[in-house]
């Protein structure tokens, strides 16, 4: 038992996270759009309520014990998804004169720590 806390936290803590992410990318869409890659096709707002509505789906599979498995793969997948528009954004905000340095040390700071949420993930789908 002592051993399952762990792991019960990790899924509540990305469930809860996802859910939030997701939220927000409706609630307050524009800052989601402007760090969509502009070599993708299309309109950045499909591309930003198209994340919110994977970030929502996945919040719910991890949160759900029967389909926290597949949560956990989703989960994995969808982090390496949109790893880069968190590219797109360090790029754009280190590039930014006027961006505070403090700001472009905490962008760059979080690129590398989309790997430990990938690594959770994908032990929360292990088991």
């Amino acid at each position: 038992m002592a051993d399952q806390l762990p792991r019960r936290r990790a899924h509540t803590y990305l469930s809860g996270l996802l859910f939030a992410m997701g939220i927000l990318h409706f609630v307050a869409p524009k800052p989601f759009d402007k760090i969509v890659p502009p070599q993708l096709p299309g309109d950045p707002r499909t591309y930003t309520y198209g994340s919110g509505v994977a970030e929502l789906g996945v919040a719910a599979a991890l949160a759900v014990p029967r389909t926290r498995r597949l949560g956990g793969w989703l989960a994995a997948a969808l982090f390496v998804g949109v790893y880069p528009a968190n590219i797109q954004m360090t790029v754009d905000v280190v590039g930014n004169p006027k961006a505070p340095k403090v700001f472009k040390a905490g962008v760059l700071a979080r690129l590398p720590l989309q790997i430990p949420m990938i690594v959770t993930a994908l032990r929360i789908a292990r088991g």
